[in-house]
Formats: C-alpha cells, sequence, structure tokens
C-alpha cells in the first residue's frame, strides 16, 4: 500500500512524470509542444498553482511549481488526464500512456534546494545528452529570463479540442517568482549560474567518457514508440523531500514521519467509527472523498 502524500498549502515541489514503458511519447513536435503548452496553462489557471519552470523531455515531464491551496493531486489528475488522452489520439494510440505509478512530487524545503532542483530540470537535456544547453531544447522549456517577464500565451490546437466545447480560445501562463526571494531578478541571477554549472558538469562527464550529443535533427527523427538504451536505473528511491542542507532535511523527514504516525492513528480510530476522529493537516484523500476531519496547518 502506498503511503499517503502529505499536501499542504504553500508548498514548492519538483513534480515529475515519466511515459509507459520509457517510451518517446512527449517527443518534441509543434503539436506536442503546443498541446502540452496550452494544457499546462489551462490547468494552472483552474487550480491556482503557480508554475516556476517546466522542461518536457521525450519520456517523461519535470515542472516546478508552488501550490498555494493545497490542490496537487487534482492538478495532476486533470494535467495527465487530458495530455493522455489528447496525445494517444494524436498518435493512434489505445494503451496507457503514463507509467502506471503516480506521479513524483518532491517538497523543496529551502529557496536553494528551489534554485538547484529548477536548474536541475531546465539542464535535463544535457544531462541526457541531446543537446550541449539546454535552450536548445526543441521541447517545451522555459528560459529563466521568462520568469516574471510577463504572460506565456497558448492558442487551443485543432487537434482532440471542440470549437463548441468548454476549453478556451486561449490560455496565458505567468512564470512567477518562487517564494523566499527578494524579487524575479533576484531568483533569475541564483538560477542561471546554477544552470551555467549544471550544463557544464554535464558536458565535461560527456566529454571524459568520450561521448557526443545526440543533437536537435536526431531527436526529432526519434519514432514516438522508441524507448532510450538500456542502463537508466529502475527502482531507485521515490523521495518525498528534498534539502541540501543536513539539519533541515532530518527535521523535514521527521514532520513527514510524524504526519504519517498521526494518519494511520487516525486511520484507525475512523475506520472504528470513532465520531472524534481528526486527520493531521495536510490529509489529501480521505478529506476529498470522505469529508473526514482534519487538524489546520500549523
Amino acid at each position: 500500500m502506498t503511503a499517503p502524500r502529505q499536501v499542504l498549502p504553500g508548498t514548492t515541489y519538483l513534480v515529475t512524470r515519466r511515459c509507459s514503458q520509457r517510451q518517446l511519447l512527449l517527443r518534441p513536435s509543434k503539436l506536442t509542444n503546443d498541446l502540452f503548452g496550452f494544457l499546462l496553462a489551462v490547468t494552472a489557471g483552474r487550480f491556482g498553482v503557480q508554475v516556476h519552470a517546466f522542461c518536457v523531455m521525450s519520456n517523461h515531464v519535470h515542472l516546478v511549481l508552488s501550490d498555494p491551496a493545497a490542490r496537487l493531486p487534482a492538478f495532476s489528475q486533470f494535467l495527465d488526464s487530458l495530455v493522455a488522452r489528447s496525445l494517444n489520439a494524436a498518435l493512434g494510440r489505445w494503451e496507457s500512456f503514463w507509467a502506471p505509478s503516480s506521479y513524483s512530487a518532491v517538497a523543496l524545503a529551502t529557496p536553494g534546494d528551489v534554485v538547484a532542483k529548477t536548474a536541475y530540470v531546465l539542464a535535463n537535456p544535457v544531462a541526457a545528452g541531446l543537446v550541449r544547453h539546454g535552450r536548445h531544447w526543441p521541447g517545451l522549456w522555459s528560459a529563466p529570463d521568462q520568469i516574471g517577464a510577463g504572460e506565456l500565451e497558448f492558442r487551443r490546437p485543432e487537434h482532440f479540442f471542440r470549437t463548441d466545447g468548454a476549453m478556451p480560445d486561449r490560455a496565458t501562463l505567468a512564470l512567477v517568482t518562487p517564494p523566499g526571494f527578494a524579487s524575479a531578478e533576484e531568483f533569475r541571477l541564483a538560477l542561471a549560474g546554477e544552470l551555467a554549472a549544471q550544463e557544464e558538469a554535464a558536458t565535461a562527464a560527456r566529454a571524459a567518457e568520450g561521448l557526443d550529443f545526440l543533437g536537435v535533427d536526431r531527436v526529432l527523427t526519434q519514432p514516438p514508440t522508441a524507448q532510450p538504451a538500456p542502463g537508466e536505473p529502475r527502482r531507485a528511491l521515490s523521495p518525498r523531500v528534498a534539502c541540501q542542507d543536513k539539519w533541515k532535511r532530518i527535521e523535514a523527514l521527521g514532520r513527514l514521519v510524524e504526519f504519517l504516525r498521526a494518519y494511520r492513528r487516525a486511520w484507525r480510530e475512523w475506520r472504528a467509527g470513532l465520531v472524534g476522529a481528526v486527520f493531521p493537516a495536510g490529509t489529501y484523500l480521505v478529506r476529498v472523498t470522505h469529508g473526514v476531519a482534519c487538524a489546520a496547518p500549523g
């Protein structure tokens, strides 16, 4: 049984979702970029999620976002469902689009962790050996200088959506500054420096192994049903928290352990019919499906 996910308002996350069987179902193309950008903008507005950065790779997607209203599960379900249905229709597929495991959501504990993980997201095409700089990635990729610089506009693609349907003709998405930074400029400067460092390290590592980059042309000609070469780590740990500071990480993990203990205690009481059972703050699924009582966030 999967441990319950704690969803607290105002948390900043690194969110990741992978395609079924590691296939390249999100391979960059005009249709894929347009569909994902439009759906991300619509979904973020619908659920009040603040997006800070994104990178749509060929077989997975990374988002860095903040969740003011604690609606991350609903946001992810809505976005992932529409991406899967629309791109499956475009590819003529009927099978599962996403890998069977749920999305990964790693809470970022400090502003430094937000910078490091956002740079990780934007350097992903370089670390994967696809292009020399993240800005060269032909898929959907957010540039650091777009943060706090106005709205990105996406038109509703003609594919999949009815002209008289519920989806708007256009949707806008503003990349906002994450919590903990005095200004967009402060965050952009920190991010640009960390991104350059991570890209340089990834390039040096490939050079040391005598490896070149795949390049944009070859990325674009890969079939969507292809899979990367064997060697990608499997069954790795799935963290809930990222924190570079050892003691803050221990503190954050301690809070998560206490949440799980309190949740299980309340679960046993609730299943036993105890009227006064109160679940800990951050309880999500049984709260929205069964209306259980929950403590207020501290």
